[in-house]
């Protein structure tokens, strides 16, 4: 078995997922690709094609691998997404998303929701 598996660019995303709770404007496809579980987390790739759509979150971090979005949370947060961003979301955060190029990120999430992806405080 290898170590490696793959490309985080040419890794494709065949699992379609709805791109959020509610579709805004164009239409945006979403799609995943489920990497495995580390230490009780779940790790993947999501992807989303240019659209607006809301959502509200699961507890969450991720990379930015490419594309550029802009995330917008109710608490009036507006957040740029572009390759090297890293995020952190919090479960019930309600956000609006508006992707500009399609973006892709490598995300992780626990797999039980009663447990936190990071623990503590993030700078």
């Amino acid at each position: 078995m290898s170590r490696l598996l793959g490309s985080v660019h040419e890794l494709a995303c065949d699992d379609d997922v709805p791109p959020g709770e509610e579709v805004l404007d164009g239409s945006p496809t979403a799609a995943v690709a489920e990497l495995g579980t580390v230490g009780g987390a779940e790790v993947g790739i999501w992807e989303m094609t240019p659209g607006t759509a809301r959502d509200v979150e699961a507890d969450e971090l991720f990379v930015v691998v490419s594309g550029h979005a802009t995330v917008t949370f109710d608490d009036d947060e507006v957040v740029e997404l572009r390759a090297g961003s890293v995020v952190r979301l919090a479960a019930g955060d309600r956000t609006t998303w508006v992707v500009h190029d399609t973006l892709r990120k490598v995300y992780v999430t626990p797999r039980d929701p009663q447990h936190s992806v990071v623990q503590g405080e993030i700078p």
